[in-house]
């Protein structure tokens, strides 16, 4: 056993175990260091889209908060158009009444007036005769 022992130490045998041992080390050392930097890059993108998460949330209720304006003012401007429109063809149907009170209005005084001038003719025509021309050209001389 001592001879074995003896070729183990005179061959390097424990440096050569150390050395193999040293050499595992490192690389689970550099396999270490490698999961630490993937796992910062990892946390670092999860950071990011986490971040860029709640700036899109904040875009979408930003967005959601203009379209509603845009929505409430679009409601009001339609409804004051309606209005308007409403005040518009309530105007122009009132004017085309009093346009048609008005016609029917002249058409009246016309057929009264027609009317009228064919009675007076009619009345002149049976009432008035040469003597009574005389008497009213009497009245207008005497009266200048």
């Amino acid at each position: 056993m001592v001879v074995l022992i003896a070729i183990f130490v005179w061959k390097k045998v424990p440096g050569m175990i150390t050395g193999g041992l040293d050499a595992k080390i490192a690389s689970i050392r550099e396999q270490l260091d490698e999961a630490k930097k993937l796992r910062a890059e990892a946390e670092a993108l999860r950071d990011e889209y986490s971040t860029k998460i709640a700036n899109a949330e904040k875009d979408a209720e930003a967005m959601i908060e203009n379209a509603r304006h845009e929505a409430e003012a679009l409601v009001e401007k339609a409804e004051a158009d309606s209005k308007a429109l409403i005040e518009r063809r309530k105007r122009m149907a009132e004017d085309k009444i009093a346009a048609a009170e008005r016609d029917a209005i002249d058409e009246v005084r016309a057929t009264a007036a027609r009317a009228a001038a064919t009675a007076s003719r009619k009345l002149i025509a049976e009432k008035h005769d040469a003597s009574a021309d005389i008497s009213l050209t009497d009245k207008v001389i005497a009266g200048i």
